[in-house]
């Protein structure tokens, strides 16, 4: 069966940092574009960081631009989602998600992804 789980949540003040790991069982996330994505108060999900398949290029959305980065792990087949220079309006819960796609570029669209992890809280607060 395949899997995501996500960590690295928690409470951080602002301006912190904070990096979120998504490992997979059951599948290479090798071949599989990954997409991270948050859920805020009150608010849909949202898709902010992706990474493309294999060596593909990452991509963050306005919003994070400049402050979060997507990365790979292969050797342990995991990716991670760092976040610097975090603001209150960051708190929320992150999600990773997977698909297989031979694309090099990835996408934010969260209707496209197949395989979700179950979240992990962040939570960005004085």
């Amino acid at each position: 069966q395949l899997q995501l789980v996500e960590s690295g949540g928690g409470l951080v003040q602002p301006g912190g940092s904070l990096r979120l790991s998504c490992g997979a069982s059951g599948f290479s996330l090798d071949y599989y574009e990954i997409g991270w994505f948050r859920r805020a108060p009150g608010k849909e999900r949202d898709g902010i960081s992706c990474i493309g398949s294999g060596n593909g290029p990452s991509f963050s959305e306005e919003s994070v631009s400049g402050r979060f980065t997507v990365f790979r792990d292969n050797a342990k087949n995991m990716t991670h989602l760092q976040m610097n220079s975090l603001k209150p309006e960051d708190t929320g819960i992150y999600y990773c998600a997977a698909r297989y796609s031979p694309d090099y570029v990835c996408v934010t669209n969260g209707d496209l992804y197949d395989y979700w992890g179950q979240g992990t809280q962040v939570v960005v607060s004085p």
